[in-house]
């Protein structure tokens, strides 16, 4: 999936990565795959009894094989809902990202245009700092994608707990660079990391510290989370 993508994208969304893998795990707990319906007037998603406020993140258009950004979107362009995601070209600019600032993208000369489609609202999502996003066949040969715009719902917190299987999740998504993915899923959660050769050393908001260490060859060799050592 990942070959066509520019290296600028690929950094990007292993950057985000980890982070990106604990919003997606954290939203699908709290509106679970079932009948959904959505009022793009009034910004409102609802499934499951629940309503939440969105913007429209993208579209996929399975017979295309085109990815359409939502603040690209002819039909919707300057509404309420497209402009959710007007930062994305923004930060396309800012950081080389060609793939951010084009309106359409074209998938097929991916192995799998359905996954590339979904790394586009992945990358989407972590760019806006999006509790996650949502997924949704609106068609035949159509995907639509929200992101959630509402204050009932908020980013998911570090949670040591549950710290190394966002790292290692996130670490396999993209496959290139298991160091970046932890660095960034630390600065994403706004914690400041001391590095060595063979090891990412992180203070934890609950106290003692997080200790990521690597292989001879940059994988992931063990995640520990707990007491500061006494020297």
């Amino acid at each position: 999936m990942t070959v066509a993508f520019s290296d600028a994208f690929l950094h990007a969304a292993e950057y985000h990565a980890a982070w990106g893998v604990q919003q997606l795990e954290m939203i699908d707990q709290a509106f679970p795959a079932g009948p959904w319906t959505a009022d793009l007037e009034q910004c409102r998603y609802e499934s499951g009894g629940r309503s939440l406020r969105v913007g429209l993140l993208g579209s996929y258009d399975l017979a295309e094989q085109t990815w359409l950004w939502g603040w690209a979107n002819p039909g919707l362009r300057g509404s309420e809902v497209a402009a959710a995601s007007a930062q994305i070209p923004e930060f396309g600019r800012r950081h080389g990202i060609v793939e951010l600032q084009q309106e359409d993208v074209a998938l097929a000369r991916f192995d799998d245009p359905r996954r590339a489609a979904e790394a586009l609202a992945f990358l989407g999502m972590a760019v806006l700092g999006a509790p996650g996003y949502i997924g949704q066949e609106a068609g035949p040969e159509t995907r639509v994608y929200f992101v959630p715009q509402d204050p009932q719902l908020q980013p998911a917190r570090l949670d040591p707990v549950a710290m190394p299987r966002h790292l290692l999740t996130g670490a396999q998504l993209f496959a290139r660079s298991p160091r970046l993915v932890v660095n960034g899923w630390f600065a994403l959660h706004g914690v400041s990391v001391q590095e060595a050769a063979d090891q990412i050393t992180a203070p934890l908001p609950s106290g003692g510290a997080a200790v990521v260490s690597f292989d001879s060859v940059g994988r992931i060799s063990g995640i520990n989370a707990g007491p500061v050592s006494a020297t």
